[in-house]
């Protein structure tokens, strides 16, 4: 069944691929209006995951980043859907690194780079730092149900040098590197819910207490990386902006959770910033009911 569904839905998927922008946006506003208004696609997710972040706001207020939200939540699956035959000259052009310089600085010392982000604005074309630098990039991947649509979005992402390792490799990838005294980048979003059973730490994100994914802190305390933060900014319709900043280059003088505090903050000042280029219909806050007592 999985192989039928692949083979009569992947033409129309590559078909609309290679459409020009233009078009595409046009396609993304028409579905945006069938998941928003007819559908409701998660809606009721996304409503109490704006509630609870943003107690302050008014219902007016709220239900404007609730729609804007829909129409960029669907942009970004479109987009996603152009990677597989995008060029990598309009790629260049409609993901920009604003300051490439400082990344090539922090590789000068030698040391792996552990690289965090949130779910916010275009996270699937960060895979394009690979055509911004010689050293190895990785990024970590949960498989898709499909096998046969998971195959084809790892190779989307990979299109331009970049390495994917599933969840379950990544952390024997990163120790072979660091034998071989390989330097390597590796890439983590850090910001969904962990399963309960590996929780290790509790915080507040957006007002609300919940687990925490502790992994990235551990990994660069560990390997001894440098650990860089990659803010991702809309600018308009299919243009996005990336501004690297250094959290640490000793990532072994921060107490336990400091660290994954820093990456917090800098995720909630993208959202509070502009909320709607938000992932909200993720369940961040499903277990926030079964937060450890202070």
């Amino acid at each position: 069944m999985q192989l039928l569904i692949y083979i009569l839905t992947y033409p129309l998927i590559w078909f609309i691929s290679i459409l020009p922008f233009r078009i595409l946006y046009l396609i993304s506003d028409l579905i945006f209006l069938l998941l928003y208004y007819i559908i409701g696609y998660r809606k009721k997710v996304v409503t109490d995951n704006l509630n609870l972040s943003f107690p302050e706001k008014t219902t007016e207020e709220l239900q404007r980043i609730h729609k804007k939200f829909y129409r960029h939540f669907v942009d970004i699956f479109m987009e996603m859907i152009k990677t597989f035959t995008i060029s990598e000259k309009v790629l260049r052009k409609r993901f920009k690194f604003t300051n490439i310089e400082l990344l090539h600085e922090v590789e000068k010392n030698g040391k792996s780079i552990m690289m965090i982000a949130g779910h916010y604005a275009n996270w699937e074309w960060l895979s394009s730092l690979s055509l911004h630098t010689k050293t190895p990039c990785y990024a970590v991947y949960a498989k898709i149900r499909n096998p046969y649509f998971s195959r084809e979005v790892l190779r989307s992402r990979a299109r331009f040098g970049f390495h994917l390792r599933h969840t379950s490799k990544i952390i024997s990838t990163i120790d072979q590197d660091a034998k071989a005294g390989t330097q390597a980048m590796y890439g983590f979003l850090n910001d969904q819910s962990p399963r309960i059973r590996k929780t290790h730490y509790w915080s507040n994100f957006m007002g609300v207490k919940v687990p925490i994914h502790t992994g990235s802190e551990m990994l660069a305390k560990k390997y001894d990386m440098n650990v860089v933060f990659m803010d991702t900014q809309k600018v308009k319709r299919g243009h996005y902006t990336c501004t690297f900043s250094l959290l640490t280059d000793k990532a072994s003088s921060f107490d336990d959770y400091n660290l994954t505090e820093v990456y917090l903050k800098k995720v909630e000042a993208q959202i509070r910033k502009e909320p709607a280029y938000y992932f909200w219909t993720h369940k961040r806050f499903k277990h926030k009911d079964k937060a450890p007592k202070d």
